[in-house]
This record gives structure tokens, C-alpha cells and sequence, in this order.
């Protein structure tokens, strides 16, 4: 079987989007007239599938962070695949939200990782030569009257890149992620169901490309089957679903203290008309265009700390005046700067700041101060892209990372800048892949 690198990163916050649609009306035509709203529900919620109740706050901590970097080393590599690279493909150990959807006719559901690091959506199918275990039913697809695969010579087949017809005209896909885990199976279309909060309504799109695994394996977590691909490429479940959202999503990231236990409260994603972000207060920059595809790309020109502005440079990232210097991710915790951009900025930040430094212990921060109520007198940190300048939020750039210790969430790494998921929060953040921009609104993430 032939392999060829499409990247997927390491999802690093592992909030999960249990999908539990909040539609407004019945689909007649396939149309959703008024968009659907789905639950985020953090991986380490109470409400999560996924909750450990002894592990302690500061070991999810430390988790997640780790997940940042490995996520972040996948994001690095793909960014230097040439056209003519064949390497297999690697995707990222699937993040920090679950998605609740149901497949086939009649429906059955399944709990899977929502992955905006990843395009390809698949489940574990029956027969299940080879699988991890996962707590509802597998997916059987001589139970569906509306399941059929995918031919060898359909555009989903070759736009996976990761793809073989040893099975006749059969479109066999595999994908391995970075941490070795892998699936391997039939591509196949069926309906896919989006339940809504009022069980009488439903959103079903017919036709939706996605992969039935046969052969599973790695480190999945048994509460999950499978991998939702919100990715920018064609096979996504955003572009395949593009004549019913018209390329419009939105998610609203609640901030929540690190140093405190995560609640019940839980975020949200739009799709469609429900996804629009307006109001005076909105600022939009380009969405860039680049490969590999499944990545969204912003442009970087500078980082304010006060009053003093720090134009973007690194000789191993593209520039702020060039196109798609940084990634934005929901599935990374931290955001991560270039090496030597870092350091102007650390440095700029300690000439700014009078409280005493200290060390972190677990090594994963460079820059952490004493604290004795989980704050620090800390200047406001801008981020300018092109045509937006963001505040963030205090509690998302210096967060207590356990008791009388508050660190950085900004850090350095080699040849990379991501946008990560804590600087996000309290954004209301639209992707609109037909207007190639993304918007930003100020915003209660509890309402939304």
C-alpha cells in the first residue's frame, strides 16, 4: 500500500465536540436554512467521556502541554513535504474534542475525536479485523441500506493521497498518526446524522465521503471510535459539506483558569448561517491558502507587550510580510513562537514585569513567576495579524500552573508558530473558507 504524508497534528488540547446538535429546524432537501450548533466539550470535563477522576489537576496540566509539542513537531514536519515527497501519512494523536454523530440508515451513533489537524473521518467498522475498544457498538456496514464504498477513481479516493485497489474497484485508505497509532479500511459514503437537542429534529446529509476501519490500532481511547476531520482539505467534513454550510464555521472557546478544576460549563461550534460573526467589534484577516491543505494559515506581522510592538521574525518560519507565517489550531493548548522571536519577546516581557521570577520545575516553562493568588501584575500581550490586532485575556497568557507558580503560555519552538487553543478563549473565531478569512469578536463564551 502506497502512503504519502498529509499532516494532521498532534491534537494537543483534547477538548471534545460532543456533537450534540442544537438545530433549529427539520432538513427537507438536505438544506440547513439555519445552521446547527454543537456542544465542545473539554477532554477533561466532568462531562467528558474521556475524565479520569485521579489524575490531578496539574498532571492534565503538564498532559496537555506535553501534547502541545508533540503536536506541534507534526505540524513541522508537513510544513516541509515538497509535491514530489512521498512519505506515509501522519496525523496527530486526535485532540481535544469529541463529536457525537450518528452514520447510516437507520443511524448509529458514534463518539468520535473531532480533529481540526486532520481531514479524513472514519470509524471503527465491523468486521473488525484489528480494533482498540470503545464502549458503543462498531459500526456495521451491512446494516446500513444507504451505505455504499468508494470507487477507486472517485475524486475522494485520490484526494487522500494514502489510498490502494487491492480489493477491486474498492478504495482502500490508510493513515497513521504520531504516535503509532493507525487505521486502515474501506472509503465509503452514507448518510450522516446530526442529532439536534429536540430529538424530533435532525440534520441528515446523504453522501458524506469517510473512512470504515478494519484494521485499528495504537493509543485511541477506548471511549472513542474514530476521528471527525474538520481540516481545510477536500475531504473535510467542512468542504464536503460546503453547499450546506457555504464554508462558514465558528467555534466559542471558554477560558477556564488552568490552575482551578474544569467545570461543567462546555463551548461550542456553529456551522452553516449559524456561524456568522458580526458587530463592531469584529476584525478579520486573511485566510491563506497553502499546502499542505489541511492547515489554516494566518499571517503574523507583530506582538505587542504594552505599548512596545515586536515585528514578527524568524529565519526558519516565512516573515510577517510573507504569506501564512503561523498556524491557528484549536487542537494545541499553547501558543508556540520561533526560537528566536521568543526570546524578544520573553525578554521584553521581564523588562516589564517587577514580581519575582522563579523557576518551574516540571521544565516545560521558561518564563514563571511567584504568585500567592495565581496572578501577576503582567503587561497586556497584542497579537497583530494582518488587518486584526487581539488582546488576549491575562488568564490565558499567564495562567497558574499549580500553587504560588504562574508561567507563560507563549513558548518557544524550532522552526514553528501555532496559534493555540488558551489564547483563543473568549473569542468568537468564524472560518469562512469562501471569503478565505477568518474573524474574531470579543466575546461571553458561556452565551454562545
Amino acid at each position: 500500500m502506497k502512503m504519502n504524508t498529509k499532516s494532521s497534528t498532534f491534537l494537543s488540547t483534547f477538548v471534545f465536540l460532543t456533537l450534540l446538535v442544537s438545530c433549529r429546524n427539520t432538513i427537507s432537501d438536505h438544506r440547513v436554512e439555519n445552521g446547527f450548533t454543537l456542544h465542545l466539550i473539554h477532554r477533561d470535563s466532568p462531562l467528558s467521556p474521556l475524565y479520569n477522576s485521579s489524575i490531578t489537576q496539574s498532571n492534565r496540566l503538564i498532559n496537555a502541554f506535553h501534547r502541545s509539542f508533540s503536536r506541534a513537531s507534526f505540524f513541522k514536519k508537513s510544513s516541509f513535504v515538497t509535491p514530489n515527497t512521498i512519505r506515509s501519512d501522519i496525523s496527530p494523536i486526535p485532540g481535544e474534542y469529541i463529536m457525537k454523530l450518528s452514520i447510516g440508515t437507520p443511524p448509529v451513533e458514534i463518539v468520535a475525536i473531532a480533529d481540526t489537524g486532520s481531514d479524513l473521518t472514519w470509524t471503527q467498522c465491523e468486521p473488525c479485523l484489528n480494533c482498540f475498544e470503545q464502549s458503543s457498538p462498531l459500526f456495521d456496514s451491512k446494516k446500513s441500506s444507504s451505505y455504499k464504498t468508494a470507487g477507486c477513481d472517485t475524486k475522494e479516493c485520490t484526494s487522500i493521497g494514502s489510498s490502494s485497489c487491492v480489493k477491486g474497484n474498492v478504495c482502500e485508505y490508510q493513515m497513521s498518526y504520531g504516535d503509532q497509532s493507525y487505521t486502515i479500511g474501506d472509503l465509503a459514503f452514507d448518510i450522516f446524522t446530526f442529532p439536534s437537542t429536540n430529538s424530533s429534529e435532525n440534520v441528515a446529509i446523504p453522501n458524506v465521503a469517510f473512512g470504515c476501519g478494519h484494521h485499528n490500532g495504537g493509543t485511541f481511547n477506548n471511549h472513542t471510535s474514530g476521528i471527525i476531520g474538520l481540516g481545510g482539505g477536500d475531504v473535510s467534513i467542512i468542504n464536503q459539506l460546503d453547499k450546506e454550510i457555504n464554508g462558514k464555521f465558528s467555534y466559542c472557546l471558554i477560558s477556564i483558569p488552568l490552575g482551578s478544576p474544569i467545570s461543567n460549563v462546555t463551548s461550542h461550534i456553529n456551522f452553516g448561517s449559524s456561524a456568522s460573526v458580526s458587530g463592531p467589534d469584529v476584525v478579520s484577516t486573511p485566510l491563506i491558502k497553502k499546502e499542505p491543505s489541511t492547515f489554516y494559515y494566518l499571517n503574523l506581522e507583530g506582538v505587542s507587550v504594552g505599548n512596545r510592538t515586536l515585528k514578527f521574525k524568524s529565519s526558519k518560519v516565512s516573515s510577517g510580510g510573507e504569506e501564512g507565517n503561523i498556524i491557528i489550531d484549536s487542537g494545541t493548548t499553547l501558543t508556540l513562537l520561533p526560537n528566536e522571536f521568543y526570546s524578544s519577546l520573553e525578554s521584553t516581557l521581564v523588562d516589564s514585569i517587577s514580581a519575582t521570577r522563579k523557576e518551574d520545575p516540571s521544565g516545560t516553562f521558561r518564563l514563571c513567576y511567584e504568585s500567592k493568588n495565581g496572578t501577576i501584575d503582567a503587561p497586556t500581550i497584542t497579537t497583530h495579524f494582518t488587518n486584526a490586532d487581539l488582546e488576549l485575556s491575562p488568564s490565558s497568557t499567564f495562567a497558574q500552573i499549580e500553587e504560588g507558580l504562574v508561567c507563560l503560555t507563549i513558548v518557544p519552538a524550532d522552526e514553528i508558530a501555532i496559534f493555540g487553543n488558551l489564547a483563543q478563549g473568549n473569542f468568537l473565531i468564524g472560518y469562512d473558507l469562501v471569503a478565505n478569512k477568518i474573524s474574531f469578536k470579543p466575546a461571553d463564551c458561556t452565551k454562545y
